[in-house]
């Protein structure tokens, strides 16, 4: 990566003194009702540490001392929590520097997201003082945070009560402190949490410091993280893989992933490779679990912090509904997650156990009879549980009432015997009916919701444990110092910050890629010639940094098939783009091999402020536009993660062969894609480069056309 970070996350020591504070101070403390000192100290009641109240107008508390000020207190506090309106924040900052208190909250709001220039800029006066102090500072505009491991509920709103007291838990991180806090009432229907953080406005601590963070915090077994972005991509990658390294499942949900403004004029890959993939690619590198929906987020890190590593990829479905059954099936089908049948020996015992109209196999509907026979239904699952092709068992769960609720130690017991996890797909509509908070209290157990989310977080769940521990790409091959010396001399000789093709193609072919014999003519009769030379028929195109859309402008002309038709054809095209594009420097026309027919692809670059340099491949010529078929991810690659990506696309299955026609190189695609994204790694300065179209032969791989925009020409 060619991206410099302002900073690396905070290490979990450097957070501790706000994360895990050992004494805490509410300055603007109040026996005013509502207030939001008064809601605070409230919170923190039962908090294992010293609570410290702050007002210089009161004496006491409702029977509780309070100081002065901070300098008062008998000892200096891990974190103060400034609970008093925007413009005293100032103010109390320094006076937490004089008394050099580690950590500061700030709740108020006012500041940076007013969006108007004065807020911004106090925002940011505050900011800086803090850093140069020393100071973590989590805020301003920050609803606060909760530590459940501790007791210190470090907030002015009505947050959800409890005590984590061991085992299972998820550690969730939100943007929003009111989602965040709407998802922590998940504790009252048994779900548990180590952590609930926030981060306001992130003048300081932000969303990839509490990642990296709870990373390192033994109490919590998975991270669930909802946000809407943060300033530098790369620094999120940098947690996640402190969280990938500690084997902490992630488990992201993404908002503000609309592509408005992802768009970029000058190539097709820009428009193909939006925010949202750019995200997403970031994800997969980072080894997070990405959940599309909100509801999603909960039920899959409750899963994640409960299950142990797949001992297997598939699943058994065991459900008394044939309803259940199919669709199962359906689920198993569009996720991908197997549901492999039962091994010899556990179908020979499943027909010992099941009726003789009831069939063994994979989903197992067994009907409401042995669903009722308890002894029965605990024998198949225990069968389907020890079955060494399934790594988790699926219940289908149709109806809350206590008859099941008793049979759930007894299932859940069987599941710890065998070391899997037991789901429930909670199919009634008596989403808190009997049964739920003993099945979510549960560690060997999981309910889900939904039969699409359980299959997705399963499937999740198998991939995560195949993939390679490190998050850093694999090394792309190695190319010659000469084809980057060459490279830097070609992109330095140009004038403007636009290479036309002649130029581009010249770059790619110093990093391998085959390019099409072409010479750059300017006049008719040297067309002719060169045409001749080259050999009929050629291909005629504009040659001009002006006119990236050279087929929009009337700048190309296919199968010219003389020597006559090459001469008319070079005037034609310089008619066509004077008219089309008046002020366009037109250099001269490229008379260029005529590539025969082949499936077009696109391969691009971005240097993406934030995320650096990204490489995608889609499908070309009429489905760029129609289908937006394209994978994109964190440049430079190696050939195996380009070939990952080109597999996939949903037009994959055309490099196959398709309908008679010849299987096509993937592997020499897949050098070609990861030697474009080599490039851009080499050459930060390059904006753009867009490779469009690359045409796939059964022999071979062309690069036809090819634009590069640079920051400011003359690079290198």
């Amino acid at each position: 990566m060619t991206v410099e970070l302002r900073r690396p996350p905070y290490t979990a020591e450097a957070l501790r003194p706000l994360i895990a504070p050992k004494s805490v101070a509410v300055v603007g403390a109040s026996p005013r009702q509502g207030s939001f000192g008064g809601r605070t100290a409230e919170n923190m009641a039962g908090f294992d540490g010293a609570l410290y109240l702050v007002n210089a107008k009161y004496p006491e508390i409702d029977g509780t001392i309070c100081y002065p000020s901070l300098a008062d207190l008998p000892e200096v506090p891990d974190l103060a929590v400034l609970t008093t309106p925007a413009a005293s924040v100032e103010g109390l900052l320094e006076e937490c520097i004089a008394a050099r208190v580690p950590a500061v909250l700030v709740y108020a709001s006012g500041f940076a997201e007013l969006g108007d220039r004065d807020s911004v800029a106090v925002q940011e006066r505050i900011a800086r003082r803090a850093r140069e102090a020393g100071i973590r500072l989590l805020g301003p505009n920050c609803v606060g945070l909760l530590n459940y491991t501790s007791g210190a509920r470090i907030s002015f709103a009505g947050v959800p009560e409890g005590r984590h007291q061991g085992g299972p838990a998820i550690g969730l991180i939100s943007q929003s402190g009111a989602l965040g806090f709407a998802l922590a009432q998940a504790m009252d229907r048994g779900v548990g949490f180590s952590h609930v953080l926030s981060c306001g406005n992130s003048a300081d601590v932000d969303v990839a410091d509490w990642v990296a963070a709870l990373a390192e915090d033994p109490s919590c077994t998975a991270i669930a993280c909802v946000f809407e972005g943060v300033a530098e991509p790369l620094k999120f990658l940098r947690a996640a893989e402190v969280a990938r390294a500690q084997d902490k499942p992630l488990i992201v949900m993404k908002m503000a992933t609309g592509e408005r403004g992802s768009a970029v004029a000058m190539s097709h890959t820009g428009s193909l490779a939006g925010s949202s993939a750019l995200w997403n690619a970031l994800f997969e590198r980072a080894g997070a679990i990405v959940v599309e929906d909100f509801e999603a987020l909960i039920e899959a890190a409750w899963f994640f912090a409960k299950a142990p590593p797949p001992t297997a990829p598939g699943v058994a479905v065991l459900t008394g509904s044939g309803g259940a059954a199919i669709m199962a099936a359906d689920a198993s089908e569009a996720t991908g997650l197997p549901l492999p049948q039962p091994s010899p020996d556990a179908l020979s015992r499943l027909k010992e156990l099941l009726p003789p109209f009831v069939p063994a196999q994979n989903p197992c509907d067994v009907t409401a009879g042995v669903i009722n026979d308890v002894d029965t239904l605990l024998a198949s699952a225990d069968t389907l549980m020890g079955d060494p092709n399934f790594g988790a068992l699926i219940f289908g769960y149709a109806y809350a009432y206590e008859t099941a609720t008793a049979r759930q130690p007894k299932l859940s017991a069987i599941a710890a015997k065998h070391g899997k996890p037991l789901i429930y797909l909670w199919l009634t509509q008596l989403l808190e009916g009997p049964g739920t908070i003993e099945a979510e209290r549960d560690p060997n157990v999981a309910v889900f919701r939904s039969i699409r989310r359980a299959f997705f977080a399963l499937k999740a769940w198998s991939d995560r444990a195949s993939r390679p521990q490190s998050t850093v790409a694999t090394a792309p091959p190695a190319r010659p110092e000469s084809a980057r010396e060459a490279a830097a001399a070609i992109l330095a000789r140009e004038a403007g910050p636009v290479l036309a093709e002649r130029a581009s193609k010249e770059l790619l072919a110093a990093y391998g890629l085959a390019v099409p014999a072409e010479r750059l003519v300017t006049s008719a009769d040297d067309a002719a010639q060169a045409a001749a030379e080259i050999g009929f028929p050629v291909v005629l195109k504009v040659e001009s940094p002006d006119i990236p859309h050279k087929t929009d402008a009337g700048g190309v002309l296919l199968g010219v098939d003389s020597a006559a038709a090459a001469r008319v054809g070079f005037e034609q095209i310089l008619a066509r783009c004077g008219a089309a594009e008046p002020s366009a420097r037109i250099d001269g026309v490229l008379v260029q091999e005529m590539v025969p027919a082949g499936l077009e692809v696109i391969v691009g670059c971005r240097n993406v402020p934030g995320f650096g340099p990204t490489v995608t491949v889609g499908m070309g010529g009429v489905l760029t536009e129609l289908l937006s078929d394209a994978a994109t991810d964190l440049a430079p690659i190696s050939p195996e993660e380009a070939e990952a990506m080109i597999r996939r696309l949903r037009g994959a299955r055309l490099f196959q062969g398709y309908r008679g026609s010849a299987p096509l190189p993937v592997r020499m695609l897949s050098e070609c894609v990861a030697a474009v994204s080599q490039i851009a790694a080499d050459f930060p300065e390059i904006e753009e480069l867009d490779v469009n179209p690359v045409i796939c032969l059964p022999d071979r791989i062309v690069a036809v056309d090819g634009l590069v925009r640079t920051a400011g020409g003359k690079a290198g």
